[in-house]
């Protein structure tokens, strides 16, 4: 059976999160729900990269293996048609065979993370960026964000109850950079932790107040232990921006 692979984009304010579960709603669910819709067939799609509640997405991908879906210009009417059912917060940006073996989440070469963080009152930000309004020191949060790239277990940024087989991760980018009046974290690796960008943002947060020195940085990383992470920034200000193979 031909396998494809669709290309959604998000905003996560409404939702649980990425993935399917039960007694909340999510964006697997509804681009599920719109395919039966439309095609009048079930369909059980597999997601790359789980992003929490409220996070949203430039770039995310399922895949499903159906004989439902057709040639190149069928297929591209057919997403006019699937948006048109989705709610205004989901878009499927793209549907496309692949090979039959490829996998979504597996073949993933990295993922790139963005978070927004801004210091002067600004309704029009407020729900895609977090209101900080403490001083920031660019130069140590961009010495944190270098400090990362000399690790690769990150058991201290995961949250508990998580049932990944490894904490080994690998950044291939981390960093701090100043982008339209809102500092923005930027990450890339090759796979990341439940709740992990959250986790690095807030603790470095600490390290740009001079609430924690660099080296305060180094030993928690180096703990190994989650309760020495701060993963109380919010969701909103997070986005997956793009997924590569």
């Amino acid at each position: 059976m031909p396998r494809y692979f669709i290309e959604v984009a998000y905003k996560g304010t409404n939702y649980a999160g990425f993935q399917i579960q039960q007694n909340a709603n999510s964006i697997q669910a509804e681009i599920e729900k719109a395919l039966k819709i439309f095609y009048r067939q079930e369909f059980k799609l597999t997601g790359s990269s789980r992003t929490d509640a409220g996070v949203h997405a430039l770039q995310n991908f399922f895949h499903v293996d159906t004989n439902f879906f057709s040639e190149h210009e069928a297929i591209n009417n057919n997403i006019y048609n699937l948006n048109a059912i989705l709610p205004d917060d989901i878009v499927i940006k793209k549907m496309y065979q692949v090979a039959d073996n490829a996998h979504c989440r597996f073949d993933a070469l990295s993922r790139e993370y963005k978070y927004y963080t801004y210091q002067n009152k600004d309704p029009f930000i407020a729900d895609s960026s977090f209101y900080y309004p403490y001083r920031l020191d660019l130069e140590k949060l961009q010495q944190a964000a270098t400090v990362l790239l000399d690790y690769n277990d990150f058991t201290t940024f995961s949250k508990k109850n998580t049932q990944v087989k490894t904490f080994i991760c690998e950044l291939i980018k981390s960093q701090w950079m100043f982008d339209e009046d809102q500092f923005c974290y930027n990450v890339i690796g090759n796979r990341f932790l439940r709740g992990m960008v959250r986790g690095l943002v807030g603790t470095m947060l600490n390290v740009g107040t001079n609430k924690l020195s660099v080296d305060g940085f180094r030993k928690i990383i180096e703990a190994k232990d989650c309760t020495l992470a701060d993963f109380s920034v919010p969701a909103h200000a997070l986005f997956l921006v793009n997924v590569k193979y």
